[in-house]
């Protein structure tokens, strides 16, 4: 008995997919695209490719403070091609959202922190890493009164860490 092989050839697509979907799974690790569509849609954003691109590599992890150049070095590692100014963009908007918690350094350096919980950092400051510290760990009691007519909308507590000199 003869049998034949055929060999089954799909129609080429009519355009090209997105450089990030593009990129094996392998170099993509993290959240299903679909949990972060859902994340996206929960806050009110339209899920975008390239929001859905970032959300993976954000949430992917669990908890962490990223820079939007952390960010950038991510997504090129992983083959997202995405420019500076979008993910500053897009970064600001999961914050409006409610996704990331915006952390400003001395005016200089600002990270995104993916644990939106009421908590507090160190920083260590010669390398600028934050470590989150519980609210259960820093005791705020004794705070000043705020001026007539205001009230305090948070307290954001950030301790500064050195490597003790050596002796």
């Amino acid at each position: 008995m003869v049998t034949h092989r055929t060999s089954l050839t799909l129609p080429k697509p009519r355009r090209a997919a997105p450089t990030w979907a593009a990129a094996p799974i392998g170099l993509l690790t993290g959240c299903p695209f679909h949990d972060v569509r859902a994340k996206l849609c929960a806050a009110g954003l339209r899920p975008t490719r390239q929001r859905i691109a970032l959300g993976w590599l954000l949430f992917a992890k669990g908890d962490r403070h990223l820079t939007a150049e952390n960010l950038q070095e991510e997504a090129q590692a992983s083959h997202v091609s995405i420019s500076l100014a979008t993910i500053y963009n897009s970064l600001n908007q999961f914050t409006q959202a409610g996704l990331l918690r915006e952390i400003a350094i001395d005016g200089s350096r600002t990270y995104f922190d993916t644990n939106v919980s009421d908590h507090h950092h160190f920083l260590i400051e010669d390398s600028n890493v934050l470590i989150d510290i519980p609210r259960v760990g820093v005791d705020i009691e004794g705070l000043p009164q705020p001026p007539a007519g205001k009230s305090i909308a948070g307290v954001d507590v950030i301790i500064r860490l050195r490597d003790e000199p050596s002796l």
